[in-house]
């Protein structure tokens, strides 16, 4: 598929529009983008800068990156009215540091794909998963 000059223009207005409307910046956020039977799926995943470590923000599968990248948007202005808020405290396998990291998801498995998405599980150890309650 030939990528018009207007359409990456559109995708990069898009990307800085998320970024700026959750207060991120490119080394917090990464949209990641792969193509799945014939499809587009969009990953969008942030970087922890106390430790370093992603996690899964959030998925979307559209026809291509501009309509994968229209439904993230519209995802990130409503998720916090849709899903509910988790606290997850781990630690990574050789650390002694207790981390604790919150997650918008649908359901505590959500919640903890979204902790171990891109790893081996074997690598964290979850002491707790909370669901926070709603304010």
């Amino acid at each position: 598929m030939e990528v018009t000059s207007d359409v990456r223009a559109e995708i990069v207005r898009l990307q800085d529009q998320i970024m700026n409307y959750l207060g991120m910046n490119s080394s917090t956020l990464l949209f990641e983008y792969r193509e799945l039977e014939g499809r587009t799926r969009l990953d969008l995943i942030t970087v922890n800068p106390r430790h370093s470590q992603s996690f899964l923000f959030h998925s979307e599968i559209g026809l291509n990156k501009l309509e994968a990248l229209h439904k993230m948007w519209d995802y990130v202005q409503n998720y916090r009215d849709k899903e509910s808020s988790f606290t997850i405290q781990w630690i990574a396998r050789g650390e002694k540091e207790l981390n604790t990291s919150y997650f918008r998801a649908a359901n505590v498995y959500s919640a903890l794909d979204k902790l171990y998405y891109g790893r081996d599980i074997n690598t964290i150890t979850v002491f707790s998963v909370v669901l926070n309650p709603t304010s």
